[in-house]
């Protein structure tokens, strides 16, 4: 699960922010790209910026499609945004997780978990500007800051029984806010989102615990950085923070670690040949994702993302 959310390469693309202007009057790649949860960001995190290419008095809309595979993990993801008036974002995805090492559970009780169990998860969103503006403010301290939410909901199939048994709720919701700021003349974008969560692996392993594991929402930091190599290509990183909510719980049942979750991070190179589309690449670092199961492997693999934008 952690795999599809380290789809974070796509960071690199708000980075094109510092490239030349779109033909409506929107810096290039200004929207940034799709995040994991379909909002407009880095891959793992979403930034302050509004997704598409319109501007004030504008709509835009753009879409989405990822793919990422680690050791023993793999993730499809898609989805939608609508950009209204470069003020408020409006978002849908779908994530597509195989957990086929989840059989495994099957030897620690009866969960009845089928080969080649899939967990598929809907994100809806909504983001908000409420201050400075990205690029009107790039000559000054101001970051562009917006507030928004990702109200998830996961199907996890025949895993159902092992979340029933953990006491995990299959919905919940994220709340966040943002400060992206851009550097014209250094050609950087940075960016910082605190995310208020309760979810475990994202949302693909649902939210929260029964004790002695957590079951309240902590608040979690999020760091994108992006350079701009030449117009239409971008390198950076991500380091997104992690709620380890499973972990006490798997430790009373005699697991030890086996629950863990790990913080996740990522560096992308990102290519842009039009204003419309957008292409990432990115080695991903999901550090440990129910390393009951994978022999207490690092998830490291790669992500690779494209989306149009209008």
């Amino acid at each position: 699960m952690k795999l599809k959310l380290h789809c974070a390469a796509l960071a690199v693309l708000a980075m094109g922010a510092t490239l030349a202007q779109a033909d409506t009057g929107k810096l290039l790649l200004t929207g940034g790209v799709s995040t994991i949860g379909g909002s407009a960001g880095g891959g793992l995190t979403p930034w302050a910026v509004i997704g598409t290419n319109a501007t004030a008095g504008e709509v835009g809309y753009s879409g989405y499609a990822t793919r990422a595979a680690t050791q023993d993990y793999s993730l499809t993801g898609y989805g939608v945004a609508l950009g209204l008036h470069d003020r408020v974002e409006l978002s849908l995805a779908r994530q597509d997780f195989d957990a086929s090492p989840a059989l495994a559970l099957n030897g620690i009780a009866p969960f009845g978990v089928a080969p080649g169990q899939h967990i598929r998860m809907d994100v809806v969103g909504i983001k908000v500007k409420v201050a400075g503006d990205a690029i009107l403010d790039a000559d000054s301290l101001m970051p562009q800051i917006a507030v928004g939410l990702e109200h998830k909901r996961t199907h996890p199939g025949s895993i159902g029984s092992v979340l029933d048994f953990l006491g995990i709720r299959t919905s919940g919701t994220d709340v966040y806010v943002s400060a992206t700021k851009l550097l014209l003349s250094q050609s950087l974008l940075l960016n910082a989102t605190l995310r208020s969560t309760n979810a475990n692996q994202n949302g693909l392993l649902g939210f929260g615990s029964a004790a002695p594991g957590k079951n309240s929402r902590s608040l979690q930091p999020e760091f994108s950085i992006a350079y701009l190599l030449s117009r239409n290509l971008a390198v950076g990183a991500e380091y997104r923070f992690k709620p380890n909510n499973l972990q006490a719980l798997g430790a009373a049942a005699g697991l030890g670690a086996a629950l863990r979750e790990d913080d996740w991070k990522d560096i992308f190179i990102a290519w842009a040949p039009s204003k419309n589309l957008s292409l990432t690449l990115a080695y991903v670092d999901l550090g440990r994702i129910v390393p009951g199961i994978t022999n207490n492997r690092r998830q490291t693999g790669y992500y690779l993302s494209a989306q149009v934008a209008f």
